[in-house]
């Protein structure tokens, strides 16, 4: 437990950061699974759809730093390999 006022501090941000982040991560976790069901379903507008948002939130997502730039490329290389597969 810290004992001096700034590290206090420190600890309190550090645990506002830690649930943004993770509410970052959720989300972008949630949208690869909406993507996943949309690509089952075949409906191309779906995927399409699924895919932008995706992208979209992955970017902002490395932005803030939540997430790695190199894992937001990897999950977004992912999902298009995913809809490419149910646009054509």
């Amino acid at each position: 437990m810290p004992n001096i006022r700034q590290q206090k501090k420190r600890v309190r941000s550090a645990a506002r950061q830690r649930v943004e982040n993770l509410r970052w991560r959720s989300t972008a976790k949630t949208l690869m699974r909406r993507l996943e069901t949309a690509a089952e379903g075949g409906d191309a507008d779906a995927v399409g759809k699924q895919h932008t948002e995706l992208v979209r939130w992955l970017d902002r997502a490395a932005a803030k730093g939540s997430l790695h730039k190199n894992t937001a490329a990897r999950r977004k290389a992912q999902a298009a390999r995913l809809a490419a597969g149910k646009r054509s």
